[in-house]
């Protein structure tokens, strides 16, 4: 290597050694991209940086088009190319020739393509664009073999993360079908009876007692499949943004339990309300409600129809000893959890012995607590010492930064 009179190396030579350190860096770091939007970001922005070059594109290689896509950090592909149709992406030309590093213009100066070559074949390509310094010469045969340590590199993380892309496709896909065949299952069954009611309503000759009967099975099978969208709908909505109101939350849970025995003929709440008059806190009613309502619908169902559930509430300590949390815990009387469902009982499509259901209910109420940053659990299955219990659950909610007690204030 040439070194000027002072014996120093020449500014470009040293640039030169100093990007072999950050080349590998950048190596190491491309395996550790946690999501293709990161290894595209190292890849066009930090790659033209260790190489002194102006510029630089990810291609993905589209099995599917029989092309490749350009890919830019957080946004969808925004150019396509093909073997038999050169283009400029960006101001480059498309060769291709057995995973070799081909020469090509870019930007009017001299850049280079690297194709990604992994264990399934071309998985994609980098578009190097010319020097920042014009005055110096292309990629040297040092810097070459850099870069084909580099493109092992990237070809190996962009393969992992398309497997991984393919595979929360698939898992997606699969988790839709199992969802569709049984909710189409779950649908059909009282569409049956309706139509069958109803057709028998058309017959002539039925006594008065009977139209009655007939109409008011087909009103009971109208407000299962309306409870049945209405879990859909509750479990698209889960994870939207919380709308917290401050509330007296004695009020509060005293009229939900109202509410309960007045929308859920049959049921009993018995109620143990341990918070203060004036305790107030800040919580999403709606979700909280809703929360409260899965687990009593489920519980009635599980009751056969009717029977009594226990509702219990109190306050918990948040920070420094306030009053931050709100407690409730919700028990039945009914047969308790089967064994086989207990470690997934909040999953989707679970159902403990309920017909007629999503299996949603308790993945909703799961989310919904989740959405103030709070917690559910399955605490019991059998009889306890406080009275009789099948299944009881306890909800743990966060009431939230204006949440306090001791002030009715705005609180309704």
């Amino acid at each position: 290597m040439s070194t000027s009179p002072s014996g120093r190396q020449p500014a470009g030579a040293r640039r030169r050694t100093s990007r072999a350190p950050a080349l590998r860096r950048l190596a190491d770091q491309m395996l550790e991209a946690a999501t293709l939007d990161a290894l595209a970001r190292l890849l066009t922005r930090a790659l033209p940086e260790a190489l002194g070059i102006e510029s630089a594109a990810l291609l993905l290689w589209n099995r599917k088009l029989d092309s490749f896509e350009a890919l830019t950090p957080g946004e969808t592909s925004l150019a396509t190319l093909r073997p038999d149709r050169p283009a400029p992406v960006p101001d480059a030309g498309f060769l291709l020739a057995d995973g070799a590093l081909l020469p090509t213009r870019a930007g009017g100066g001299e850049g280079v393509l690297v194709p990604l070559m992994a264990r399934s074949g071309v998985v994609g390509m980098l578009v190097l664009g010319a020097r920042a310094e014009r005055r110096q010469v292309p990629f040297r045969p040092t810097e070459v073999r850099l870069l084909s340590i580099l493109a092992n590199r990237a070809a190996l993380a962009l393969e992992n993360h398309l497997y991984q892309r393919e595979l929360i496709s698939s898992e997606r896909m699969a988790a839709l079908g199992a969802m569709a065949g049984m909710l189409a299952h779950d649908f059909r069954n009282p569409m049956t009876v309706v139509r069958g009611h109803a057709e028998m309503l058309l017959q002539d000759g039925l006594a008065p007692a009977d139209v009655r009967a007939q109409a008011e099975l087909i009103i009971r099978m109208v407000d299962r499949l309306d409870r049945m969208t209405g879990e859909i709908l509750d479990f698209a909505r889960a994870g939207a943004r919380l709308v917290r109101r401050t509330l007296l939350l004695r009020r509060f849970l005293e009229g939900l339990a109202d509410d309960l025995e007045r929308e859920l003929p049959g049921l009993v709440v018995v109620r143990r309300i341990e918070v203060p008059e004036a305790a107030s806190g800040g919580l999403d009613e709606d979700k909280i409600r809703r929360t409260i309502g899965n687990l009593a619908s489920n519980a009635r169902d599980v009751m056969g129809g009717r029977g009594r559930v226990h509702l219990l509430a109190r306050l918990g300590p948040g920070a420094e000893g306030e009053a931050g949390l709100l407690v409730m815990e919700f028990a039945d009387e009914g047969p308790g959890v089967p064994p086989e469902i207990r470690t997934t009982l909040f999953e989707p499509f679970v159902t403990a012995r309920k017909k007629g259901g999503t299996g949603l209910g308790l993945a909703v109420a799961r989310r919904f607590v989740e959405d103030h940053g709070g917690s559910i659990e399955l605490l019991a299955t059998s009889g306890s010492a406080d009275g009789p219990v099948g299944a009881r659950f306890r909800v743990t909610v966060p009431l939230g930064p204006a949440a306090h007690a001791g002030e009715g204030g705005a609180a309704r």
